[in-house]
């Protein structure tokens, strides 16, 4: 295992289990409502601030963009960290959250850790390595045809700017699909595309931290990432499109009609 990705590991390992113990006592947590739909917990703050000690114990000089403390320093390589993705499930002890922790040098995605302390499960990848699922090497999925194909999607929670076109798209991926989830975890939807569970996954309006670790993955695994155009932009616009080889493109070919200028970006 590269020695960041190690660190980075142990990281998420350690901040899955304080997340994980404190889902035994959620009616004794304090909650904060940051907008419509969006809460923060004393856990998500815990587990980012375990996170980013471990990190700048190890790399003090690295650059940190974080979903609760924001971004930190300058830096050619820049930790991109979401504590507890699926907070709303975790506060409703929906067992559908996860610790994401993506790595950036000079840009590009080089190392990715998504742990899910429910079940135990550890996805990890390294740029030109491969992607894997506790030390079980991940493929996409080999499915070919939209209509056999489970799509993954999460709806617009905060921001309902896009909410007409997004519901148009998933009028369309619904009865052409085999079927549509949307379990509310945007980092663990990238991670089970990587994993072949789901053939495609589309949303709008994310954060890098919502996603950099899983479209990393989901790269590593053969797959295919970009935003609803079909352009790399995905992390600074929000949108994104996944799944592999043969369902991306036609997920995109779902998506076009629906595009609105402020979709287009």
């Amino acid at each position: 295992m590269h020695p960041m990705l190690n660190i980075a590991v142990k990281a998420a390992i350690r901040a899955g289990k304080l997340i994980y113990r404190a889902g035994d006592n959620l009616d004794h947590l304090t909650v904060t409502k940051k907008s419509h739909a969006d809460y923060v917990s004393e856990v998500d703050r815990a587990a980012e601030r375990i996170i980013i000690e471990a990190l700048h114990d190890a790399y003090p000089s690295h650059a940190i963009l974080a979903e609760e403390s924001g971004s930190q320093g300058q830096s050619e390589y820049v930790w991109i960290i979401d504590p507890l993705d699926g907070t709303t499930n975790f506060l409703h002890g929906v067992p559908q959250y996860a610790v994401s922790i993506g790595l950036q040098h000079n840009g590009v995605l080089t190392q990715a850790v998504i742990y899910d302390p429910t079940k135990n499960d550890l996805f990890t990848a390294t740029r030109g390595r491969g992607a894997f699922l506790n030390d079980k090497r991940l493929r996409v999925s080999k499915r070919k045809e939209m209509a056999d194909s489970l799509i993954c999607t999460g709806f617009p929670y905060s921001n309902m700017e896009h909410m007409d076109a997004y519901l148009g798209v998933f009028k369309d991926v619904m009865q052409k699909s085999a079927g549509l989830r949307r379990p509310g975890a945007a980092s663990l939807d990238l991670a089970w595309t990587a994993a072949g569970r789901y053939d495609g996954f589309f949303e709008t309006g994310l954060k890098p931290w919502d996603m950099a670790a899983g479209c990393l993955l989901i790269t590593e695994a053969g797959g295919m990432v970009s935003d609803l155009k079909g352009a790399d932009t995905f992390l600074q616009s929000g949108h994104v499109c996944a799944g592999n080889p043969f369902i991306h493109p036609q997920l995109l070919e779902i998506i076009a009609p629906h595009l609105t200028p402020g979709l287009k970006a």
